[in-house]
């Protein structure tokens, strides 16, 4: 029997650990290819097992490992959902479970300063324009003194920035980190507040496609909050 082109062996020998891990990645297939989409309901134990032609024994045992990648979720008297497409953003969670605010910082200066240089290189002036509407709306978030407005602005302005940047690799990088960058802009507001950190200066250089001055701008001010937490 096969699932989307991946020949499985017959039920008879459906324990052997390699027929387990030729069914998950069977399962893994539809899920990166978009035929389960995030969000969506698998079939059920059985209705897989029809499916691959392996006992369901093997089919609960593959579906468990792609739970523990961080793939699929159980809810229970639901049924078994698609929760992600990659296995990085969870193996990027538990990497990030134990860090302190300095080595995200640190991690986030990395990214950034190659981001913002080459979306500097590389924004189109629509995107420049539209950059400069994210500006404005995370001034009005932080005039309003709303933190969860003041949070969610920032990171859209920051994950802009790595969108634009034009590197796909880069981009889906920073979106695997993405949880721990949310955290840690939350701890910044609430730390360190506003001073000194309004991101117009980074906005006009990647607007006047100055990649040195964008790249300066997020090593001076993220820099400096890690320095702060050394003591």
């Amino acid at each position: 029997m096969c699932l989307d082109g991946i020949v499985l062996s017959e039920a008879g020998t459906d324990r052997r650990p390699g027929l387990i891990e030729q069914v998950a990645e069977a399962m893994r297939q539809r899920i990166v290819s978009g035929a389960w989409p995030v969000g969506a309901r698998v079939p059920t134990e059985p209705e897989l097992a029809a499916m691959v032609g392996a006992g369901r024994n093997t089919v609960r045992e593959a579906v468990q490992a792609l739970v523990h990648a961080g793939l699929l979720e159980r809810r229970q008297g639901s049924g078994t959902y698609v929760l992600a497409t990659s296995e990085l953003p969870s193996a990027m969670g538990r990497q990030f479970a134990g860090a302190t605010q300095r080595e995200v910082l640190e991690v986030r200066q990395a990214l950034e300063i190659v981001s913002a240089s080459l979306a500097a290189g590389r924004r189109t002036e629509e995107q420049a324009e539209h950059l400069r509407e994210l500006l404005a709306q995370r001034t009005r978030a932080v005039a309003s003194e709303d933190l969860d407005a003041m949070v969610e602005a920032d990171v859209e302005l920051h994950r802009y920035i790595a969108e634009i940047a034009g590197n796909r690799v880069l981009a889906e990088l920073y979106a695997t980190v993405l949880d721990a960058v949310v955290d840690n802009i939350r701890f910044n507001f609430s730390h360190f507040g506003q001073e000194g950190n309004s991101h117009e200066d980074l906005v006009d250089a990647i607007a006047a496609g100055d990649p040195a001055r964008a790249a300066r701008e997020i090593d001076r001010y993220l820099g400096q909050m890690a320095e702060s937490l050394r003591c």
